[in-house]
């Protein structure tokens, strides 16, 4: 099996902490780590030690390291597309961190260079691969809920932040960041065949940047599910929840647990519509027979990160050897960037600087 030889730019905690761990530890053997660079000397020095390669202040030396398959670019969010651009240009394959770009004419840049080049491009987008909604696509998929009328998302907790990703100028805020995630799993619920109707509202409450930390989004398609998603750093009791809801049952739960209840409706009471009054002092009541499922995380040597990160890296690792379609296809990508340019349209923050 051929080992993709990689060059990553940035040691920050997405070059260092997801991309090189993974692809040393959690899919070892398929990617070899030959050159990083990130302009901090300390960093470039604790990467040579670690990873035993070399390591470059200077991305472009990076490039001219020679025999490299995969350029992953983990730089800042607002140099991804042009860093992407010239590692392209240099014809290299390029896996790039989320978000790929701010807006959706920038994805068509970067799509159309690597055409142009005849290189692969992905985007790491890994949470479709995450087991706790690879379970609720099953449940939604098997039918046992009927026609999903209603799908909540949160992904929230308590955070107060004072880093490049809190500034718009960097790309940052909840959306283009930690957004992007339940973003791109929303979309595989909604249908990825056209832009959805979008709604959103956001707002600045705990960050010191000048970009959104708190946001609410609905989608709605006809004939598909309404979509109600909360991205927000100002909920301490730190909601990663899930709720479904159907004609014949709903499920609930977290990335760790679900829990789903659903009736058949052949074994469900017959009824038929009165519109005369009820006789007595009555209301619309029934037993319903109602039948439950559950899910818990498995247990293994892989937490959730890591097993979302090995699904990707394999299946990326087949694209580049076998020509195997991306699990993630770059108009998938484009279409999240577009709702979410649609976000910052309906409601955008001014642009501040603290001190």
């Amino acid at each position: 099996m051929k080992r993709i030889r990689v060059g990553i730019i940035g040691q920050g905690r997405s070059g260092r902490d997801i991309h090189a761990h993974a692809l040393t530890t959690v899919v070892p053997g398929l990617y070899e780590i030959v050159a990083v660079a990130d302009p901090l000397q300390d960093r470039c020095d604790r990467a040579a030690k670690e990873l035993g390669c070399m390591a470059y202040p200077d991305y472009r030396k990076l490039f001219a390291h020679g025999d490299i398959d995969l350029i992953v670019n983990a730089s800042p969010s607002h140099l991804h597309v042009p860093i992407t651009l010239e590692a392209l240009d240099a014809g290299f394959n390029v896996l790039c961190e989320k978000p790929v770009a701010r807006r959706a004419k920038d994805v068509d840049r970067v799509v159309a260079k690597a055409r142009k080049k005849g290189r692969l491009l992905a985007t790491f987008q890994q949470s479709r691969f995450a087991p706790y909604f690879m379970k609720v696509r099953e449940v939604i998929d098997s039918g046992v809920l009927g026609r999903v009328v209603m799908i909540k998302s949160s992904f929230s907790g308590f955070s107060r932040r004072w880093d490049w990703q809190t500034l718009q100028d960097h790309n940052g805020g909840n959306l283009l960041n930690t957004g992007s995630h339940p973003m791109d799993q929303a979309l595989q619920l909604i249908g990825t065949d056209a832009m959805p109707k979008v709604f959103c509202l956001m707002d600045r409450a705990v960050t010191w940047g000048d970009a959104e930390d708190h946001v609410k989004v609905v989608l709605t398609r006809p004939g598909r599910p309404t979509i109600d998603l909360e991205i927000s750093s100002c909920n301490a009791y730190n909601l990663y929840t899930y709720q479904v809801w159907g004609t014949q049952g709903s499920l609930t739960g977290t990335t760790d647990h679900l829990e789903w209840k659903w009736f058949d409706p052949a074994q469900a009471p017959k009824q038929h519509l009165i519109e005369e009054p009820l006789p007595g002092p009555s209301y619309c009541t029934e037993t319903l027979p109602w039948r439950t499922g559950s899910w818990d995380a498995p247990k293994g040597d892989l937490d959730m990160f890591d097993t979302m990160a090995k699904s990707f890296y394999e299946n990326l690792h087949a694209a580049l050897t076998e020509g195997a379609p991306l699990a993630v296809p770059m108009e998938h990508v484009r279409l999240q960037i577009a709702v979410i340019e649609e976000c910052h349209r309906q409601a955008p923050l001014p642009r501040r600087r603290t001190p």
